[in-house]
Formats: structure tokens, C-alpha cells, sequence
């Protein structure tokens, strides 16, 4: 049998790694080039050029003296970590398959469990920003599903113990997988479901989904929307129209229940778009290092409190 080459990529080794990120000169030169590919711009008043205060590691535009850092206005922002260490975080969580708790990010990195909680979240968060605008397109198939176990009290589909998601994929002509999409919404109604085809569907696509009635939100976006009465049960997630959707769920449950004993689901979007930033850049491992750092160089500061609020929704 003919090996799958997506799933036999070489990906970056740890070798090839540390050649690129062992030191931090080596880490700040190459987050410099990636913020500011054509040399310096001031972020208050877009002047090229300026003198480099290497005590305090800051750039003073040359035009309005603002003194800026590499690290100001991004996910970097007010770090006390080296960078060292968030570029070996960001290797750890991006090639592999699966995620890493942060018990276990915090031994890898040698730092406080409370600090590798504080890295993992933040990372997370620039999956989350870099996903959320995604736009899928073509053949989607849709499905809905729950992140969270039973406890006592109010059971099914209003349970308070029970994060609802949306999970949409998109395949290509030949019926293989392209892009996922997992959403947090906040029910399974018309105007929930509206919402999420608003943000993330286009229009004209060719949806399929099973009988509940809410994805007949996906007819109002103009799509051809085909819903199709599966039942319950094992032989509902056989169902061939639904493959993918159903195969990346089960792969979305089984990565989350092995590698986390329990998190918190109001934190459940950004759980969901590790998965889904990882699954929708796996083609290229290699470059992934250089493309997350891109993102991160642009997404703004998530300080602790409120990387602790974060619920958000489709």
C-alpha cells in the first residue's frame, strides 16, 4: 500500500530547530525579519529608520523619537520568558500530532506549571485569532457536537455540563479532506446556526448536514444545502455523505480526552482551534515555526486576566 505523504512529511526536526532557534540573538534576528521584512517602521507614525538602543534592546524612530521593542503589541508582549523559550513552546505545540497538557509543557521547558499554563493559552489564542476569519467554501460537510461528560443534573442537549460546537470540513472534488472548522456556538437554533454560516460559510457552497432543524439556517446564506435524515446511533456515523466530518470528530475527542484529564470548557474555543490550526496547515510542517510566529508578531497582547475570561462564540 502506497504511503499517505502528507502523513510521512519530514515536518522540522529538533536538530534542524535548534540550528535556526538555539540562541536568543538567533530567535530575535529571525522574529525581527518577520516583523519587519523591509527593516524597521515605527508603529505610531510609520517612519522607516531607527537608531538601536542595545542596553535596553529598544528601536527609537528617527522621526517622533517613540521608542519601540520587538516584542511590543504582540502576543510577546511584557514577556519575562526568553524567547528561546516561547520559539521551543510553539515548536512543541505545532509538530506534533497531538497536543501537550501544560503540566507537561511545564516540564519540557523547565518553567512553573502557572507559567507553561500562561504560554500554552497564549499560543492557543493566536490559533484562535488566525482561525476565527477563515472562510470555507465547495463541498462542506457540517455536524454537531458536545465537549464535556455527564454530571448531575439537567441532562441532553440544554445540559450546563456540555460545551456546543459546530464541526464543518471542507473536501475536495476527489472527496478528500481540506480544511476543518471547529465553532463554538451558543444552541443549536436558526439564529445560532445563521450566524456561524454568515461568518464562515460562502455563499453558493453545497452544505450537507443531518435532519436538525437549525441547519436549515444554511438555505437563508444561498447555499445548496442538502439535509439528510440519519437517525441515531453507530449506524448514523457510518453514514458514507458524512465521513470526514465524522472521522475528525472522533480524532477531535480522542486527542482531547488523551492528552487533557480536564479542562475548563469555557476555555473550549481555544482547545478547538489548536486541533483545527494544526489539522489545516499540515501539509507544511516545516514551515510552520515561521507562519505561527508571523501570526503571533501580529496578534495583540492577551494578558492573564483576560486570557481566564475567554468565551466566545461563532
Amino acid at each position: 500500500m502506497a504511503r499517505n505523504q502528507v502523513q510521512f512529511q519530514p515536518g522540522l526536526s529538533l536538530t534542524n530547530f535548534l540550528k535556526h532557534y538555539a540562541t536568543e540573538e538567533q530567535c530575535r534576528e529571525a522574529l525581527f525579519k518577520l516583523r519587519w521584512p523591509a527593516g524597521f517602521i515605527c508603529p505610531e507614525c510609520g517612519h522607516q529608520g531607527a537608531c538601536c538602543q542595545l542596553a535596553r534592546r529598544l528601536y527609537q524612530c528617527n522621526r517622533c523619537h517613540h521608542q519601540a521593542s520587538l516584542t511590543a503589541r504582540t502576543i510577546f508582549d511584557s514577556t519575562k520568558l526568553p524567547l528561546t523559550t516561547w520559539l521551543l513552546a510553539i515548536y512543541l505545540l505545532t509538530q506534533r500530532k497531538n497536543s501537550l497538557s501544560a503540566l507537561q509543557l511545564s516540564r519540557e521547558l523547565g518553567v512553573s506549571y502557572n507559567t507553561a499554563w500562561q504560554l500554552k493559552h497564549k499560543i492557543m489564542q493566536v490559533m484562535f485569532e488566525r482561525e476565527r476569519n477563515t472562510v470555507l467554501s465547495g463541498r462542506i460537510e457540517v455536524d454537531d457536537a458536545y465537549l464535556g461528560g455527564e454530571r448531575p443534573g439537567k441532562r441532553g442537549r440544554g445540559s450546563e455540563n456540555k460545551v456546543p460546537f459546530i464541526a464543518a470540513v471542507q473536501t475536495s472534488a476527489e472527496g478528500h479532506p481540506q480544511y476543518l472548522q471547529l465553532r463554538r456556538v451558543r444552541a443549536f437554533t436558526l439564529k445560532a446556526i445563521g450566524s456561524y454560516a454568515q461568518q464562515s460559510v460562502a455563499p453558493g457552497s453545497t452544505v450537507f448536514s443531518d435532519g436538525l432543524a437549525c441547519f436549515r439556517a444554511f438555505d437563508a446564506r444561498e447555499c445548496q444545502h442538502f439535509s439528510i435524515v440519519t437517525g441515531s446511533g453507530r449506524a448514523s456515523a457510518q453514514h458514507p455523505t458524512f465521513k470526514w466530518v465524522n472521522t475528525l470528530l472522533g480524532n477531535v475527542k480522542n486527542a482531547l480526552t488523551g492528552t487533557f484529564h480536564a479542562f475548563d470548557l469555557k476555555h473550549a474555543p481555544r482547545y478547538l482551534a489548536e486541533f483545527e490550526y494544526r489539522f489545516n496547515r499540515r501539509f507544511d510542517l516545516g514551515a510552520m515555526i515561521e507562519r505561527f510566529s508571523y501570526a503571533a508578531l501580529r496578534t495583540p497582547p492577551m494578558p492573564y486576566r483576560l486570557l481566564k475570561l475567554a468565551e466566545v462564540y461563532a
